[in-house]
């Protein structure tokens, strides 16, 4: 496989805290991540992010898909370039990877869209710098170490169709939960518009929800999905499906 380290600007719009948690630090690793194809300078400033957070990391350069089928690993880093959809499709159809955190590095939001059926969960910023890096770490820590009661959200890539003030908009995704989500998209929809959106995501097939924009800001919106909206349910179940797995 040839794999080149890249980078795409994050996707996560929430401002985190640097501050450690002391108890992150100490704590004996309790979950591995596979630094596929990436060069060390990468792997050694992405293993220090992770380790913050008591997260071991496994640089791994031959064979990934088959790794990323035998072995268990509770999230994966890999650049979006050739191979990837192999190591991605690996994971996905592995019992034990199935819900394993992908972290995509390189390409635009045209590449990442590309492969949007593995859900990819976050992206790496370019040029790839440590608060940058440490800050994504830390938003996601919860999913890798599988400590989802305190999660609601989850971090996930995904096409969207907006419809609403008379205009429909394809977007990605940022953070879904059963209650609504935030999509990326510059368009000036006011608070309050009603909108009806559809997406899929992975093992779910595609729904449309009635909902209303919540909030926004330069680059981003939310949008509350309507509490009487059946089709709520359906993302409920995948929510608890992801986070059970």
């Amino acid at each position: 496989m040839n794999f080149e380290s890249g980078v795409f600007p994050l996707v996560m719009d929430k401002a985190f805290a640097t501050n450690f948690v002391p108890a992150f630090i100490s704590r004996k690793a309790a979950a591995r991540t596979a630094l596929v194809g990436l060069n060390q300078p990468t792997c050694v400033l992405l293993a220090e992010c992770f380790r913050q957070f008591g997260i071991e990391t496994v640089p791994i350069s031959a064979d990934a898909a088959e790794r990323l089928r035998k072995e268990k690993f509770e999230a994966c880093v890999l650049s979006l370039s050739d191979g990837a959809e192999a190591v991605m499709e690996a994971a996905r159809s592995s019992p034990s990877n199935s819900r394993c955190i992908i972290y995509g590095v390189g390409g635009n939001a045209q590449v990442a869209m590309s492969f949007s059926k593995y859900g990819i969960n976050a992206m790496f910023g370019e040029p790839l710098e440590r608060p940058s890096a440490l800050k994504l770490v830390r938003a996601t820590r919860l999913l890798v170490l599988h400590e989802f009661r305190r999660y609601v959200r989850i971090p996930v890539m995904t096409e969207v169709s907006v419809v609403g003030d008379g205009r429909r908009i394809s977007t990605s995704s940022i953070e879904i939960s059963s209650g609504g989500m935030s999509v990326k998209t510059g368009e000036d929809f006011s608070i309050g518009t009603k909108v009806d959106v559809s997406f899929s995501l992975m093992t779910l097939p595609r729904v449309v929800l009635k909902g209303v924009v919540s909030w926004r800001k330069p680059k981003s919106l939310g949008v509350r999905f309507e509490p009487t909206d059946e089709a709520r349910r359906k993302v409920k179940t995948w929510i608890d499906s992801y986070l059970e797995n």
